[in-house]
């Protein structure tokens, strides 16, 4: 079987790395643009390039994947599926139509909840327990093509955006090379996804990065959660900003005011919220490396009584 690939993210490589380990034959890969990254803006390729040129796979990556060079660019390789997992543009219909056994897709939910981009943190977010990974034929919607396969995946309660996400990428890997081995032996289900009970995930936002203190403890330890290891959710103090990537909720205290540092503990800070209390425990002041908060208190003046989110 002839297979383009199109990832771009972390979350791709495992399956691609698993699908060059198969038998079948991974004619070309499309990602995204090489872009400046860090604090020298030096180009970088994706994750899915990376892996691509360990195994000297041909790479495409139009700035644009509904340009017409660009479709043309992936029909010239013949396929006769494409796969798409965490690549990042719409896929133009004209190509989703073009392989005789069609586009599928690994999505890191179980559709139709948590449709869109940001599946992973939005499930954190809201306190899944839950979630899981969608193979699907992609249509022209936003992840409404038919549902191939499923496979839940627990999200433990200390889990954070980073973890969940290599665990669910493994998963994805093998759920997609059992859909494609089904798809080979003609036996693949499919049945349509229940709209009445679908969910958008929309991509984050910088004013969702700053933590409110006014909202409920619980609903402040999901966001750092969600929000670890990047783009990190964030507090700050007298005009500095720390990021803050690992907090515990601590007890239903309400004797302080919102946003006050009301104990120096041995392993951080513990900060008052709208329905009680959490000991932050990993932090980041900007431009510098992430520590723990008792490194960060050595050199870094936090005092009971202090309140953060000015």
């Amino acid at each position: 079987m002839k297979i383009v690939f199109m990832g771009t993210s972390n979350f791709a490589v495992p399956s691609l790395e698993k699908l060059i380990k198969s038998d079948h034959d991974i004619v070309a890969i499309v990602t995204q643009p090489d872009r400046p990254r860090g604090r020298g803006k030096k180009l970088e390729p994706t994750p899915v390039k990376s892996t691509a040129l360990l195994y000297n796979l041909p790479v495409l990556q139009p700035e644009r994947i509904k340009q017409v060079e660009a479709i043309e660019s992936v029909k010239n390789y013949q396929p006769d599926l494409i796969v798409v997992v965490a690549y990042g543009q719409i896929i133009p219909i004209d190509l989703l139509e073009y392989p005789k056994l069609g586009c599928i897709n690994v999505h890191a939910s179980l559709l139709p909840k948590y449709r869109g981009a940001a599946p992973i943190q939005r499930a954190i977010m809201a306190g899944e327990k839950t979630t899981g990974i969608t193979t699907m034929f992609m249509d022209e919607g936003l992840d409404t093509g038919d549902i191939i396969m499923q496979l839940p995946v627990t999200i433990e309660p200390t889990m954070d955006y980073g973890e969940l996400e290599q665990v669910m990428a493994k998963q994805g890997a093998k759920l997609l090379i059992d859909t494609i081995a089904n798809l080979a032996s003609g036996s693949l289900p499919r049945r349509k996804q229940d709209e009445s009970k679908s969910t958008y995930a929309k991509m984050l936002t910088k004013e969702e990065e700053k933590i409110q203190w006014s909202n409920n403890a619980l609903d402040i330890i999901n966001k750092i959660r969600a929000l670890s290891p990047t783009p990190g959710a964030y507090t700050s103090y007298k005009g500095t900003k720390i990021k803050v990537f690992k907090a515990l909720e601590k007890n239903k205290n309400k004797n302080g005011v919102i946003g006050e540092v009301l104990e120096i503990t041995e392993n951080g800070f513990i900060v008052q919220c709208q329905d009680g209390t959490i000991e932050v425990i990993e932090v980041q002041k900007e431009g510098k490396k992430r520590i723990s908060s008792k490194e960060f208190l050595r050199g870094f003046k936090l005092h009971s009584g202090d309140v953060l989110g000015d």
